[in-house]
């Protein structure tokens, strides 16, 4: 494959952004879908939930590995909507660790207080500092007061392990809830405490949630996928599913894998003057977006 069959990755954080997730453990991203794109994955959400038989229009409905299970959401694996955020933390070895949406109509099924991830051993204990997995959230209907099933997090709890509200539904003193209009993006870190309140109004809250982590980390929603459906993908599709049959392959990517994406601000697929010439590019380490976002500001 020649280099200019290589795509340049996709805008993602501004260091300005970067700095309000790592302060706050969560980005709002007002206007990122256009009430069309909205409501074309609504229609596909609908019709998804259409043909499953555990969906009852009364609860709460939530599949898991949707770009494979529904194979018209994959165009979400690697969309420059949100991409280009995670591959500026994530890099060579970015994954899709979960896709999932969510039918939340009036019920009183919710989420209590927790982080994601490992429990027993969070993230955090090893990563204290970079999230270890992002959340992307589509948010497709409009929530403008609380009570409707909206998300609720504790702000700059990321940076801390133990929360005493920890499995409960209570409200906390500065606890915030997004109340988003439709067509808002969201990005969490991992480790921000959260809950969902409760929806108490007619008004089915949709939306869709990907996750993203380093390949290394288990995939939460699949072992591997269909070859079969793996074809159908583009070449970064593919790779960001990491569906591989060794477990080692997880740490050490074929080359074939290499380069994800080009360099965003110099379209190359390598840091030059790094490595002397003779390191083959699936060895090298490149650095991150967030790595020069940090090298900028010391």
């Amino acid at each position: 494959m020649s280099e200019q069959d290589y795509r340049v990755a996709p805008p993602g954080f501004t260091c300005e952004q970067w700095e309000e997730f790592q302060e706050d453990g969560m980005l709002v991203v007002e206007d990122a879908l256009t009430d069309e794109e909205c409501d074309r994955y609504i229609e596909m959400m609908d019709a998804a939930a259409a043909r499953s038989e555990k969906y009852d229009p009364a609860k709460f409905f939530g599949p898991n590995n949707i770009v494979e299970r529904y194979p018209e959401f994959a165009e979400l694996i690697d969309h420059p909507r949100h991409i280009g955020f995670m591959h500026d933390v994530y890099g060579e070895l970015l994954k899709l660790h979960i896709s999932q949406f969510f039918l939340r109509p009036r019920d009183t099924s919710r989420n209590k207080w927790h982080p994601d991830g490992a429990r027993a051993l969070p993230y955090g204990v090893f990563s204290p500092v970079l999230p270890i997995q992002i959340k992307v959230a589509y948010w497709l209907t409009d929530l403008p007061e609380p009570d409707m099933g909206n998300f609720v997090y504790m702000p700059g709890s990321h940076k801390g392990q133990y929360f005493d509200f920890y499995d409960t539904h209570e409200e906390v003193p500065g606890e915030k809830v997004i109340c988003p209009k439709r067509g808002t993006m969201t990005f969490m870190h991992c480790n921000t405490w959260h809950r969902v309140a409760p929806n108490n109004t007619d008004v089915v809250r949709k939306n869709i949630f990907l996750a993203y982590c380093p390949s290394w980390i288990c995939e939460a929603d699949r072992h591997q996928c269909d070859p079969d459906w793996l074809a159908t993908l583009n070449r970064e599709q593919r790779i960001i599913m990491r569906s591989y049959n060794s477990g080692y392959a997880r740490t050490k990517p074929a080359a074939s894998e290499f380069p994800l994406f080009l360099d965003r601000e110099t379209g190359f697929d390598r840091d030059y003057g790094v490595w002397p010439d003779h390191v083959a590019l699936h060895r090298r380490k490149r650095m991150t977006t967030v790595e020069k976002f940090e090298l900028a500001s010391t």
